[in-house]
Protein backbone atom coordinates (compact mmCIF):
# COMPACT_ATOMS: atom_id res chain seq x y z
CA UNK A 1 0.00 0.00 0.00
CA UNK A 2 1.50 3.90 -0.50
CA UNK A 3 0.40 7.19 1.08
CA UNK A 4 0.44 10.07 -1.76
CA UNK A 5 0.66 12.76 0.20
CA UNK A 6 0.42 16.14 -2.39
CA UNK A 7 1.47 19.61 -1.75
CA UNK A 8 -0.74 22.36 -1.64
CA UNK A 9 1.26 24.88 -4.30
CA UNK A 10 0.22 26.34 -7.40
CA UNK A 11 3.09 24.72 -9.48
CA UNK A 12 1.72 21.27 -8.31
CA UNK A 13 0.94 19.07 -11.42
CA UNK A 14 -2.18 17.23 -10.29
CA UNK A 15 -2.65 16.06 -13.87
CA UNK A 16 -0.01 14.25 -14.13
CA UNK A 17 0.15 13.11 -10.49
CA UNK A 18 -3.38 11.37 -10.84
CA UNK A 19 -2.01 9.91 -14.31
CA UNK A 20 0.56 8.25 -13.16
CA UNK A 21 -1.55 6.75 -10.57
CA UNK A 22 -4.02 5.15 -12.54
CA UNK A 23 -1.99 2.72 -13.68
CA UNK A 24 -0.51 1.61 -10.22
CA UNK A 25 -1.55 -1.57 -9.33
CA UNK A 26 -1.49 -0.86 -5.74
CA UNK A 27 -3.98 0.03 -3.20
CA UNK A 28 -3.31 3.80 -2.39
CA UNK A 29 -4.71 6.77 -0.81
CA UNK A 30 -4.27 10.42 -0.95
CA UNK A 31 -3.76 13.36 1.87
CA UNK A 32 -3.62 17.03 0.06
CA UNK A 33 -2.28 20.12 0.62
CA UNK A 34 -4.47 23.26 -0.35
CA UNK A 35 -2.32 26.23 1.32
CA UNK A 36 -2.28 28.47 -2.29
CA UNK A 37 -6.39 28.01 -2.34
CA UNK A 38 -6.70 28.78 1.08
CA UNK A 39 -4.53 31.60 0.74
CA UNK A 40 -6.59 33.44 -2.00
CA UNK A 41 -9.61 32.85 -0.08
CA UNK A 42 -8.50 34.19 3.58
CA UNK A 43 -7.48 37.60 1.17
CA UNK A 44 -10.44 38.26 -0.18
CA UNK A 45 -12.49 37.21 3.19
CA UNK A 46 -10.37 39.91 4.80
CA UNK A 47 -8.56 37.32 6.83
CA UNK A 48 -5.21 36.84 5.49
CA UNK A 49 -3.80 33.64 7.03
CA UNK A 50 -1.39 34.29 9.58
CA UNK A 51 1.86 32.05 10.44
CA UNK A 52 3.35 32.33 13.69
CA UNK A 53 6.53 30.46 15.48
CA UNK A 54 6.55 29.45 19.19
CA UNK A 55 9.25 30.09 21.42
CA UNK A 56 10.41 25.91 20.64
CA UNK A 57 10.96 27.24 17.20
CA UNK A 58 8.31 25.44 15.20
CA UNK A 59 5.79 27.63 13.21
CA UNK A 60 1.89 26.92 12.39
CA UNK A 61 -0.63 28.73 10.74
CA UNK A 62 -3.07 30.39 13.42
CA UNK A 63 -6.34 29.42 12.90
CA UNK A 64 -9.11 31.07 14.32
CA UNK A 65 -12.57 30.41 13.30
CA UNK A 66 -13.07 32.23 10.37
CA UNK A 67 -9.02 30.80 9.39
CA UNK A 68 -11.92 27.35 9.41
CA UNK A 69 -13.83 28.79 7.13
CA UNK A 70 -11.15 29.12 4.41
CA UNK A 71 -9.56 25.98 5.16
CA UNK A 72 -13.30 24.03 4.52
CA UNK A 73 -13.42 26.01 1.53
CA UNK A 74 -10.03 25.61 -0.06
CA UNK A 75 -9.52 22.62 1.31
CA UNK A 76 -12.64 20.27 1.56
CA UNK A 77 -14.10 22.39 -0.76
CA UNK A 78 -12.22 23.37 -3.96
CA UNK A 79 -9.01 21.47 -3.98
CA UNK A 80 -10.74 18.19 -2.58
CA UNK A 81 -13.56 18.02 -5.27
CA UNK A 82 -11.38 19.32 -8.14
CA UNK A 83 -8.85 16.33 -7.41
CA UNK A 84 -11.60 14.29 -6.52
CA UNK A 85 -13.04 15.16 -10.26
CA UNK A 86 -9.44 14.43 -11.62
CA UNK A 87 -9.31 11.21 -11.14
CA UNK A 88 -12.68 10.23 -11.97
CA UNK A 89 -11.69 11.11 -15.07
CA UNK A 90 -8.92 9.05 -15.36
CA UNK A 91 -10.88 5.63 -14.18
CA UNK A 92 -9.93 6.43 -10.23
CA UNK A 93 -12.89 6.15 -7.96
CA UNK A 94 -12.19 8.18 -5.67
CA UNK A 95 -13.88 9.17 -2.94
CA UNK A 96 -13.28 12.84 -0.90
CA UNK A 97 -12.72 13.09 2.68
CA UNK A 98 -12.07 15.46 5.19
CA UNK A 99 -11.16 14.82 8.45
CA UNK A 100 -14.22 15.66 10.19
CA UNK A 101 -16.46 13.16 7.69
CA UNK A 102 -17.08 9.43 9.40
CA UNK A 103 -14.62 11.13 12.51
CA UNK A 104 -12.13 10.21 9.82
CA UNK A 105 -9.56 11.76 11.87
CA UNK A 106 -9.66 12.40 15.58
CA UNK A 107 -7.14 15.04 17.33
CA UNK A 108 -6.74 16.83 20.15
CA UNK A 109 -6.96 20.73 20.26
CA UNK A 110 -3.50 22.42 21.34
CA UNK A 111 -3.88 23.84 24.95
CA UNK A 112 -1.69 27.00 23.26
CA UNK A 113 0.89 28.21 21.09
CA UNK A 114 3.52 30.20 23.52
CA UNK A 115 5.22 32.75 21.02
CA UNK A 116 7.15 36.18 21.60
CA UNK A 117 5.78 39.09 21.61
CA UNK A 118 8.39 42.07 22.24
CA UNK A 119 9.99 41.08 25.64
CA UNK A 120 6.97 38.97 26.70
CA UNK A 121 6.04 35.31 25.96
CA UNK A 122 2.29 35.07 25.44
CA UNK A 123 0.15 32.15 24.76
CA UNK A 124 -2.17 32.04 21.68
CA UNK A 125 -5.41 29.51 21.61
CA UNK A 126 -7.33 29.09 18.61
CA UNK A 127 -8.59 26.07 16.59
CA UNK A 128 -5.34 23.64 15.72
CA UNK A 129 -4.38 20.44 17.52
CA UNK A 130 -2.54 17.24 16.90
CA UNK A 131 -4.16 13.95 15.03
CA UNK A 132 -4.17 11.43 17.89
CA UNK A 133 -5.73 8.37 15.22
CA UNK A 134 -7.90 7.70 12.31
CA UNK A 135 -11.22 5.69 11.69
CA UNK A 136 -8.84 2.60 10.46
CA UNK A 137 -12.04 0.67 9.45
CA UNK A 138 -13.74 3.25 7.44
CA UNK A 139 -10.55 3.49 5.37
CA UNK A 140 -9.96 -0.19 5.12
CA UNK A 141 -13.87 -0.10 4.12
CA UNK A 142 -13.51 2.13 1.20
CA UNK A 143 -10.48 0.48 -0.24
CA UNK A 144 -11.67 -3.21 0.05
CA UNK A 145 -14.15 -1.93 -2.66
CA UNK A 146 -12.14 -0.54 -4.94
CA UNK A 147 -12.51 3.21 -3.51
CA UNK A 148 -9.40 5.66 -3.41
CA UNK A 149 -9.84 7.69 -0.35
CA UNK A 150 -8.74 11.92 -0.78
CA UNK A 151 -8.36 12.95 2.62
CA UNK A 152 -7.83 16.79 4.27
CA UNK A 153 -8.02 18.64 7.22
CA UNK A 154 -10.14 19.49 9.04
CA UNK A 155 -9.74 17.33 11.47
CA UNK A 156 -12.16 16.32 14.62
CA UNK A 157 -10.73 17.28 17.98
CA UNK A 158 -11.80 15.57 21.17
CA UNK A 159 -15.46 17.75 21.89
CA UNK A 160 -15.99 17.22 17.95
CA UNK A 161 -14.94 20.75 16.29
CA UNK A 162 -13.29 21.46 13.32
CA UNK A 163 -9.48 22.30 13.87
CA UNK A 164 -6.57 23.07 11.71
CA UNK A 165 -3.50 20.56 11.29
CA UNK A 166 -0.25 19.54 9.98
CA UNK A 167 -1.02 17.43 6.63
CA UNK A 168 2.65 15.47 7.96
CA UNK A 169 0.81 14.58 11.40
CA UNK A 170 -1.96 13.35 9.55
CA UNK A 171 0.13 10.79 7.51
CA UNK A 172 1.79 9.48 10.80
CA UNK A 173 -0.90 8.58 12.22
CA UNK A 174 -2.44 7.23 8.84
CA UNK A 175 1.24 4.91 8.78
CA UNK A 176 0.33 4.24 12.35
CA UNK A 177 -3.13 2.46 11.68
CA UNK A 178 -1.92 1.36 8.15
CA UNK A 179 1.72 0.19 7.73
CA UNK A 180 2.52 1.81 4.37
CA UNK A 181 4.88 0.05 2.35
CA UNK A 182 5.86 3.78 0.64
CA UNK A 183 5.49 6.83 1.63
CA UNK A 184 5.30 9.62 -1.55
CA UNK A 185 5.81 13.07 -0.58
CA UNK A 186 5.08 15.20 -3.34
CA UNK A 187 6.60 19.22 -3.40
CA UNK A 188 7.98 21.94 -5.07
CA UNK A 189 11.25 20.93 -5.15
CA UNK A 190 13.61 18.20 -6.80
CA UNK A 191 13.57 16.37 -3.17
CA UNK A 192 15.77 17.74 0.11
CA UNK A 193 17.71 19.90 0.06
CA UNK A 194 20.94 21.01 1.16
CA UNK A 195 20.53 24.67 0.63
CA UNK A 196 16.82 25.68 -0.18
CA UNK A 197 17.13 27.87 -2.22
CA UNK A 198 19.17 25.98 -4.88
CA UNK A 199 17.39 23.02 -6.22
CA UNK A 200 21.16 21.53 -7.69
CA UNK A 201 21.49 20.74 -4.11
CA UNK A 202 19.55 17.72 -4.02
CA UNK A 203 20.28 14.61 -1.41
CA UNK A 204 19.35 11.74 -3.13
CA UNK A 205 19.14 9.44 0.33
CA UNK A 206 19.16 10.42 4.12
CA UNK A 207 18.95 8.21 7.26
CA UNK A 208 17.01 8.98 10.28
CA UNK A 209 19.66 9.66 12.15
CA UNK A 210 20.90 12.09 9.59
CA UNK A 211 17.59 13.47 9.95
CA UNK A 212 17.92 14.23 13.62
CA UNK A 213 20.79 15.82 13.08
CA UNK A 214 19.20 17.96 10.85
CA UNK A 215 16.42 19.04 12.94
CA UNK A 216 18.41 20.48 15.30
CA UNK A 217 20.26 22.56 12.30
CA UNK A 218 17.22 24.32 11.05
CA UNK A 219 14.06 26.30 12.24
CA UNK A 220 10.18 27.25 11.40
CA UNK A 221 8.51 25.14 9.06
CA UNK A 222 11.08 22.58 8.10
CA UNK A 223 11.62 21.47 11.41
CA UNK A 224 8.51 20.48 11.92
CA UNK A 225 8.41 18.37 8.80
CA UNK A 226 11.51 16.95 9.54
CA UNK A 227 10.23 15.77 12.94
CA UNK A 228 6.90 14.32 11.14
CA UNK A 229 9.61 12.02 9.01
CA UNK A 230 11.47 10.86 11.92
CA UNK A 231 8.17 9.39 13.25
CA UNK A 232 7.58 8.01 9.74
CA UNK A 233 10.62 5.75 9.72
CA UNK A 234 9.90 4.53 13.94
CA UNK A 235 8.11 1.94 11.61
CA UNK A 236 11.56 0.44 10.01
CA UNK A 237 9.63 -1.30 6.98
CA UNK A 238 8.82 2.39 5.63
CA UNK A 239 10.38 3.65 2.78
CA UNK A 240 9.39 7.81 2.15
CA UNK A 241 9.78 8.94 -1.09
CA UNK A 242 10.50 12.66 -1.23
CA UNK A 243 9.97 14.16 -4.53
CA UNK A 244 9.03 16.74 -7.22
CA UNK A 245 5.79 17.55 -7.76
CA UNK A 246 6.17 19.55 -10.54
CA UNK A 247 7.62 17.18 -13.04
CA UNK A 248 5.63 15.75 -15.91
CA UNK A 249 5.54 12.31 -13.99
CA UNK A 250 5.65 12.52 -10.05
CA UNK A 251 4.57 9.53 -8.79
CA UNK A 252 6.74 7.61 -11.42
CA UNK A 253 9.79 9.45 -10.85
CA UNK A 254 9.29 9.35 -7.04
CA UNK A 255 9.17 4.97 -7.27
CA UNK A 256 12.37 5.31 -9.52
CA UNK A 257 14.27 6.99 -7.16
CA UNK A 258 14.66 10.63 -9.11
CA UNK A 259 13.97 12.43 -5.46
CA UNK A 260 15.07 11.80 -1.88
CA UNK A 261 14.78 8.49 -0.60
CA UNK A 262 14.43 8.77 3.59
CA UNK A 263 14.73 5.30 5.65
Amino acid sequence: MIIVKIGGGKEINLEGIVKDLAELREKFLIVHGANAVRDEIAEKLGNPTKVVTSVSGYSSVLSDERAIDAIMMGYSGIQNKRLVELCQRHGINAVGLSGIDGQLVQGERNKGIRVRQGEKTILLRDYSGKPKGVNKELLELLMDHGYAPVICIPILDENRFAINTENDDIVTVLQQALHAEKIIQLIEAPGFLEDKDDEKTLIPRLSKDELQRREEQVHGRMKRKILALRKLLEDEKTIVMMSDGRSEHPIKDALAGKGTTIQ
